[in-house]
This record gives structure tokens, C-alpha cells and sequence, in this order.
């Protein structure tokens, strides 16, 4: 057991050198690629396991260590590398996508404008063939055909005021002929309860008469002849 501590007491301080040694080396690095952090990582872990093994079989641990950084960082390495590989064909593809799609829009951009170049050329062209006859007779017919579109306007909206214009005085007649068949209801009741009245008035009058009028009899003293 003792021997054993003695043989791993030198690996465990070994591997510690050289995982200080690769850590300060990568921290130096202002942007370390996937190979060097692969081979730093790679030589960390084959130092750890090569001083292990070497010092638990008896050997020496220092070369333990150094063949197992040199096995780790060249395994660490080349899997960086690949990851190197195809981080640089990915952005070498982003940046050949890029570059089309500038040279498409500049294609385009260029296009656009030699379209309108050769539409600006051929309306001077036409121009010079205009005579001013010819121009003034098509602001003529331009104004002429305002003055009808504005007349037809004009004959629309009257021809929209008088359908409301109606609705409105049909609707007013209803309003006034439903009141005037309610005040007509309303007279006639009235006046059926007022020639009621009347009649009633000379019936109550009489026999007010003849309640209040003494008889003949009646004014005789008791016992007369």
C-alpha cells in the first residue's frame, strides 16, 4: 500500500503540471480552435489515465503521464479537427449563400434600372413624335370627360335624395294617419260619454222635482176634515 502511494504521489503531480500547464495555454489562447481544445482536453485525460496506470502496474509514472498526454491530445486533436472541418465547410456555405444572394439582388437592382432607362427613353421618343394639336385635342377630350363623369355624379345624388326624400314622407304619412285614427277614436269616445251625460241630466232632474214638491194631502193638520 505504501509503495503504491509512493508510485501515484509523482503521477497525481505530474498530471497536475501538465492539466495547470494545458489549462494556462488555453486560456491564453484568445480563441482557441476545436483542435486545440480537443488535444488540450485529450492530453489532460491521457495524462490522468497514463499516470494512474503506470504508477498502480509499477512503472514509471512520469512516462505514464507524458504517453498518455501525447495518446490523449493526438485522439483529442483529431476529433477536433473534424469538428474544425465542419465548422469551416458550414460557414464557408453560409458565406457562399450570402455572397449569391448580394449578387442576385445587385443582378436585379441593375436590371430594374436599366428597365426604366430604356421605358424613360422610348417615352422621350414618343414625345418628340406629339404634335401639340394632337395634345391639345386629348386634354380637351380629358376635360370633357370629367364634366360628364361629374354630371353623372350630380344625377346619381339627386336621384338618391329623392328615394330618401320619399322614404321619409312615407314614413311621415304613417306616423300622421295612425295619430289621426287614434284622436279620431279618442273624439268619438268622448263624445259618446258626453251625449250619455246629457241624457242622464233631465231624468235626475225630475225626480229631484218631484222629491222636493209636498203634496196636497200632506199639508192638512192631523185630524181635519
Amino acid at each position: 500500500m505504501t509503495a503504491t502511494r509512493r508510485f501515484l504521489r509523482p503521477g497525481i503531480a505530474s498530471v497536475t503540471a501538465v492539466a495547470v500547464l494545458l489549462g494556462l495555454t488555453s486560456c491564453n489562447s484568445p480563441a482557441p480552435s476545436k483542435t486545440a481544445t480537443g488535444a488540450g482536453t485529450g492530453a489532460m485525460a491521457g495524462a490522468v489515465v497514463g499516470g494512474l496506470g503506470a504508477g498502480a502496474t509499477g512503472g514509471n509514472t512520469s512516462t505514464g503521464v507524458l504517453a498518455g498526454a501525447a495518446a490523449g491530445a493526438l485522439i483529442g486533436g483529431v476529433v477536433g479537427m473534424v469538428k474544425d472541418s465542419k465548422e469551416r465547410k458550414e460557414q464557408d456555405r453560409l458565406a457562399q449563400e450570402r455572397a449569391y444572394q448580394q449578387e442576385l439582388a445587385r443582378k436585379r437592382a441593375e436590371e430594374a434600372k436599366r428597365k426604366a432607362e430604356i421605358e424613360e427613353e422610348l417615352a422621350v421618343t414618343q414625345g418628340f413624335r406629339i404634335s401639340e394639336m394632337e395634345l391639345a385635342d386629348a386634354q380637351k377630350k380629358v376635360q370633357q370627360a370629367n364634366e360628364r363623369l361629374q354630371k353623372l355624379k350630380e344625377e346619381r345624388t339627386a336621384a338618391l335624395n329623392k328615394k330618401r326624400s320619399l322614404d321619409e314622407a312615407n314614413e311621415k304619412l304613417l306616423l300622421t294617419e295612425a295619430e289621426i285614427a287614434r284622436m279620431e277614436e279618442e273624439l268619438a269616445r268622448l263624445k259618446s260619454d258626453d251625449a250619455a251625460a246629457t241624457a242622464l241630466a233631465p231624468a235626475s232632474a225630475a225626480g229631484s222635482d218631484r222629491t222636493s214638491t209636498p203634496s196636497a194631502g200632506s199639508n192638512k193638520a192631523p185630524g181635519a176634515p
